[in-house]
């Protein structure tokens, strides 16, 4: 279990990265759900020991983050968006390289461990290349085997390219382990995490279940396809959550009550409308929790 409890973080620039965070991560997939600049990665360098907070504590199965960083260290797998990796450096002998950082001092063993991931993140074939002639994606999965040298109970920052080649491998890690998942992708979380944690200008708006999440708008979303003649009117006069070209025309996901007019049919809400209505009232009223998703945060 990974608990964070009021987590605060301003910059020297005045930006509040991290507003009172408080989160508990159970082993198993989780989902850190946010718009770029939302704070997620400021939260994950701060899980990570690479920033200290303002306030606040990180305990992980007892251990006090904070006051043991080489504790954590021993134990987390960490992969950030953006990997830096030596160019002229073969992906084998780097990653054996950082399987002695990792602990892993047995030649046997570490060969063992560095043989199996690269073969779990399909860069076996390319292993003897140097790391500059990768492609982006291929760069993505060496930071991923990196990020698994050693079997960490601990992995986060995970922000993978090529998600639909890694949705089985992430499952896998999470029955062990946690492994947050931080990302913009609401197909992502959705297809992952049992569980998550929707973020925002640096604050938590709503953790739970995303199914819980989707429950509680069941019934109040409702579709239909405009002009785009139209479109303004709408979305000045009722609360547009998204809005979609579908045969060249404009089509209007609307958050209600009851049926807006005639034109609209109620469609069955999914976690992408429950992470626009959360980021879009965030927006506009910091203060308020969005209309209908409190249950969520219980769950």
């Amino acid at each position: 279990m990974l608990s964070i409890q009021q987590l605060n973080k301003t910059y020297a620039n005045g930006v509040k990265a991290i507003n009172d965070v408080s989160l508990e991560i159970p082993n198993g997939m989780f989902g850190l759900l946010g718009p770029n600049g939302a704070g997620k990665s400021s939260l994950m360098r701060t899980i990570a020991t690479l920033q200290d907070p303002d306030s606040g504590s990180i305990h992980f199965d007892g251990l006090d983050v904070l006051k043991d960083k080489a504790g954590l260290l021993r134990q987390l797998g960490y992969l950030p968006q953006d990997f830096g990796v030596y160019p002229k450096v073969s992906a084998e002998k780097l990653l054996n390289h950082f399987a002695v950082l990792k602990g892993l001092t047995g030649k046997g063993e570490r060969k063992e461990a560095v043989d199996a991931l690269l073969q779990q993140t399909n860069l076996w074939e390319a292993r003897k290349r140097a790391l500059g002639t990768f492609s982006g994606g291929m760069r993505q999965r060496f930071g991923i085997a990196q990020a698994l040298l050693g079997a960490p109970r601990l992995t986060a920052g995970l922000d993978p390219d090529e998600r639909h080649r890694f949705l089985n491998l992430l499952a896998k890690i999470g029955e062990q382990v946690v492994v947050i998942l931080s990302t913009h992708i609401v197909e992502d979380v959705t297809d992952l995490c049992p569980r998550m944690a929707m973020i925002a200008k640096g604050t938590v708006l709503l953790q739970g279940e995303p199914q819980a999440a989707i429950e509680t708008l069941k019934n109040r979303v409702w579709r239909r396809t405009v002009s785009q003649e139209a479109l303004p009117a709408y979305q000045e006069r009722l609360h547009v959550l998204s809005t979609r070209l579908v045969a060249g025309r404009p089509q209007i996901n609307v958050f209600a009550e009851s049926q807006p007019d005639d034109g609209f049919v109620s469609v069955e809400p999914d976690l992408e409308d429950v992470y626009f209505l959360q980021v879009r009232n965030a927006a506009q009223n910091p203060a308020a929790p969005a209309p209908g998703v409190q249950a969520a945060v219980a769950a």
